[in-house]
């Protein structure tokens, strides 16, 4: 019997799957089995749109099609949380599964605080995640750091601190992510950020770190965190939709050593971020900038129904706005801040708004804790 903080080593056991995902497919062969058993009514995932840098959320019913959803999009992030708010109304009158990152999941329980999403409807197969690249960004450090066009990548993956692509010509290559953010590249600066790797607030936390030995590349390292992630795997199991063993016990050291070393890293960065902010010239330099958009609002996956009318006493078109009108959002945010940095995505002028927020957040955090 699957129990809760059991942990695995799985594979999907139809070839299909095991070929097109990642890690054995042990995460797409869950959410067919999901929606196959009737525990979900839909599942819904990203999957690749025009190129590997458009990520589409689409909704899948038939078992049959959730392959088209395997593999990894890095370069593609989008905020899944929030499209279940918008366009499946919250879940509130279906069971819904999906991959969550820890951003999305924290953003889907962030809403369920707000009554926007019935978590009891939602099933969530976590993945651990080293960080997310800008679309943008992912196709300039393609064809600048890797000197292939970035139109004839393949197939992208984050793995032991590189990013590696495969080029349609199955060509392999791959260079440091220090190296690359170094230079301005790489991840995202709220994923370089990000303490949380391991999204155990979901159902399951899944993720290749930790596999060693003979499966090391082909089976996905599971960690069961809630009841329904236990009924899953167990479903899943004596249906024979995925194969699993106990890991390596040098496996789970591993992969608690490189959660903690990718904190710690996280830590460093905090300081760094919030210590070149900490001038209020900073913010005055960059709010000089804004044009009253609201894309930041309309982007976030914390804040649904925030309207920033202009004061009477600001007056209509005034640009830019007073610094209160973006104390006004932060204190609308408060500490619910998730660092996924969709503010940041939808800011036409690049303020670096995720900075503030997060470590607002994070101030808030350590005093109410």
């Amino acid at each position: 019997m699957v129990k809760v903080k059991d942990m695995f080593y799985a594979c999907a056991t139809e070839e299909n799957i095991c070929k097109a995902g990642e890690c054995g497919g042990a995460v797409t062969a869950l959410l067919k089995y999901a929606l196959e058993s009737k525990m979900v009514d839909a599942v819904v995932a990203i999957t690749r749109g025009a190129d590997l840098y458009d990520g589409v959320p689409t909704v899948f019913t038939n078992p049959a099609d959730l392959v088209k959803s395997a593999g990894s999009l890095h370069c593609a992030p989008t905020a899944i949380g929030k499209f279940i708010v918008q366009y499946m109304n919250g879940a509130k009158d279906m069971k819904i599964a999906l991959p969550v990152k820890q951003c999305d999941a924290s953003a889907i329980l962030a809403a369920a605080k707000q009554g926007k999403v019935n978590r009891n409807n939602i099933l969530m197969i976590g993945l651990n995640c080293g960080g997310t690249v800008r679309p943008v960004i992912g196709r300039d450090m393609i064809e600048k750091y890797y000197g292939v066009s970035p139109d004839d990548v393949i197939k992208e993956e984050i793995a032991k601190g590189k990013f590696i692509i495969v080029t349609k010509n199955h060509e392999h290559k791959e260079v440091s992510i220090d190296e690359l953010e170094e230079h301005g590249s790489g991840r995202r600066q709220n994923c370089q950020r990000c303490d949380i790797k391991i999204p155990t607030m979901a159902d399951l936390a899944c993720g290749n770190w930790g596999v060693i030995g003979p499966l090391a590349g082909k089976a996905t390292f599971v960690e069961v965190c809630s009841e329904n992630g236990a009924k899953l795997m167990e479903g899943a199991t004596n249906a024979k939709a995925i194969t699993t063993q106990a890991p390596d016990p040098k496996g789970i050291e591993m992969r608690a050593k490189i959660n903690e070393s990718m904190i710690k890293l996280a830590a460093k960065h905090q300081k760094k971020h919030f210590s070149e902010a900490a001038d209020p010239a900073f913010w005055a330099s960059h709010f000089s900038k804004c044009v009253k958009c609201q894309g930041c609002t309309v982007n976030c996956p914390v804040i649904f129904d925030l309207k920033l009318k202009p004061m009477a006493f600001e007056g209509m078109g005034d640009i830019p706005p007073s610094m209160g009108y973006h104390m006004a959002r932060l204190a609308a945010l408060g500490n619910n801040c998730i660092n996924c940095g969709m503010c940041e995505d939808g800011c036409p002028v690049e303020i670096p708004l995720s900075r503030l927020y997060h470590e607002v957040a994070k101030r808030i955090g350590q005093e109410i804790s």
